[in-house]
């Protein structure tokens, strides 16, 4: 059933229309206002806070607020007195989030990132058998970068498996990283308590700068980085990895290249909506 939707503009009998490279509704656009304190608050408040927050008078406020609630973007406790968010905004937050697809969203990002850092980039995400590439944007250098959707990269070696060894939780991460600890382990005749304090290492580095690297370890002469994407309930959900050539890719915490692929890891974050955790 689809339902009908009536806002009530208390300012003018008709809408006022203001310039911009589109026309909008003014009224609007200045009673969300109220909306956008409430919703950076994350609690109930009263109509004084709200209208302060949103440096419009008092009695101004009070009539957006009528309107909304007539709709059902806010509620009001009687006892108290206090607004808050009501369940037709819930119901409109969670049609957003459930039209976020990192797959689709990530695509101009990582073609923004391609052209920057002149080198193949790629976004994998957790499948059934671990960290798999889902899309990849080539540079078309001379070398060619043997990657393809599909494909499975291990935990243990490669930068986006240790993105995900470092950021990603899942039980079953655990046993396919053991695993492939213990297959390392018996291939090099060493021991897999070297390995694990190795590998803790590693992570640890990571954690510290957010965002994982690999030097041949799985490529023979091929660097790459790979920087954790997060979604509005701050789990890892992606990453973006990029790749190339030793001795044309710089694998410093503090390279270009890092830097980018953080700024980029960002953004698709953001746009899935990530707000990183304050101090």
């Amino acid at each position: 059933m689809h339902r009908m939707l009536l806002l009530i503009l208390p300012d003018a009998a008709m809408p006022t229309l203001v310039s911009d490279d589109r026309q909008g509704i003014q009224s609007i656009e200045v009673g969300f206002r109220l909306l956008d304190v409430l919703a950076a608050t994350s609690r109930p408040m009263m109509l004084r806070d709200i209208a302060k927050g949103a440096g419009m008078p008092a009695a101004k406020a009070h009539r957006y607020m009528v309107s909304f609630m007539r709709i059902g973007l806010i509620e009001q406790d009687r006892a108290s007195g206090r607004y808050d968010l009501g369940s037709y905004a819930l119901q409109l937050g969670l049609s957003g989030l459930g039209r976020l697809d990192p797959v689709r969203l990530a695509v101009p990002v990582l073609e923004d990132l391609c052209e920057e850092i002149n080198g193949t980039v790629a976004l994998a995400v957790w499948g059934n058998h671990g960290a798999t590439v889902v899309r990849i944007v080539d540079a078309g250098g001379p070398v060619t970068i043997t990657l393809r959707a599909g494909t499975v990269l291990p935990l243990y070696k490669s930068a986006t498996g240790r993105a995900f060894a470092a950021f990603y939780r899942a039980p079953y991460l655990k046993k396919l990283l053991d695993d492939e600890l213990h297959q390392a382990a018996e291939a090099t005749k060493t021991s897999i308590t070297n390995l694990k304090r190795q590998l803790e290492k590693n992570l640890i580095d990571i954690r510290q700068h957010g965002i994982s690297r690999a030097t041949g370890s799985l490529t023979p002469g091929i660097n790459g980085f790979s920087a954790p994407v997060y979604d509005h309930s701050q789990t890892m959900v992606a990453a973006i990895t990029s790749l190339g050539t030793v001795g044309d890719f710089n694998v410093e915490w503090d390279s270009p290249v890092a830097k980018a692929m953080l700024i980029a890891a960002g953004k698709l974050s953001q746009r899935l909506g990530y707000e990183a955790p304050t101090a």
